[in-house]
């Protein structure tokens, strides 16, 4: 598959994204955004692909939005792709959504494991669209900021839902009123990344997590416990858990998946599952449609 602004590559069950513009820090462009989602629903629609890396190219992972519009970078109507001036705008016009939320949507809705590898530099989307991805490791070098206040905006990429619950409010808050610049100690000590890497130690460890899914885990299991996670953070109460788990456990106890996992454990040899996201989801999966999301 070709791209224009990122790779795309699948070597032995394992898709890695690498954000290809280094000559700018990998800024991200309308195209940029296009080619991730694109990226994304690959992975998805290929049954051999069991989990994602994200990175980068050259010396940063992504210094987000790119600013050689200059003053008008982040005013779409002056630009022409925007919705009209704002005491004018129909707010239900999709143009008026940014490009950064659409990608963190599709990132959330995986059904695929993501892991973001960070190289170098993450500002801006470039650490907001992080924030969906379910493992977060930074090279000793990388620098991150939610600069957002710092350049007359807010917060973007949904990064006001996730950021709270990946860190905790108070520490959200902090980054975010400060829109400081800060380094991947902080990062780790703040809880926004899982492990600091030697910048030579950073994708083999990413893609030994990744193998570790890849290897020894049914594709079914794993797509349906990503979405019950993730949506399950807003849930009221723990039945809605119980509900959805109780669903999963009679539903996959039928299959052939099921069956081999519990047997290459009696037989103590490494399973083989068969299960195929694309095509074998069980009948309640998308659940969540049931509440008008879509």
């Amino acid at each position: 598959m070709e791209f224009e602004q990122i790779i795309y590559a699948v070597d032995d069950g394992v898709a890695t994204i690498t954000l290809n513009r280094p000559e700018a820090m990998n800024a991200v462009t309308s195209v940029m955004n296009a080619e991730i989602i694109a990226a994304f629903d690959a992975a998805d629609a290929d049954d051999d692909v069991r989990a994602v890396i994200m990175t980068g190219t050259g010396r940063a992972f992504c210094a987000g939005a790119d600013l050689s519009r200059g003053a008008e970078t982040f005013d779409y109507d002056s630009q022409g792709t925007g919705a009209g001036r704002v005491d004018e705008v129909d707010w239900s016009d999709e143009r008026v959504r940014d490009g950064g939320g659409l990608v963190s949507l599709r990132i959330y809705e995986s059904l695929k494991p993501v892991i973001g590898a960070i190289n170098g530099a993450a500002v801006g989307q470039g650490i907001t669209m992080t924030l969906p991805m379910d493992v977060r490791i930074a090279a000793d070098g990388a620098r991150f900021g939610f600069v957002f206040a710092r350049r007359g905006i807010v917060p973007e990429a949904c990064s006001t839902w996730f950021l709270p619950r990946i860190v905790g409010t108070p520490q959200a808050l902090r980054w975010l009123y400060s829109g400081r610049v800060f380094g991947a100690t902080e990062a780790l000590q703040g809880g926004l990344v899982e492990s600091v890497q030697p910048r030579e130690e950073l994708m083999p460890t990413a893609i030994a997590i990744a193998r570790e899914i890849a290897d020894l885990t049914a594709p079914i299991s794993v797509a349906l416990i990503r979405q019950m996670v993730w949506r399950g953070l807003g849930a009221d109460h723990p039945m809605e858990a119980h509900r959805m788990e109780s669903r999963g456990v009679y539903a996959l106890g039928q299959t052939a998946d099921a069956r081999e996992g519990v047997n290459s454990f009696l037989e103590k040899r490494p399973p083989s599952f068969s299960g195929r996201p694309s095509a074998e989801m069980p009948a309640f999966f998308p659940w969540w449609e049931e509440r008008g999301y879509d």
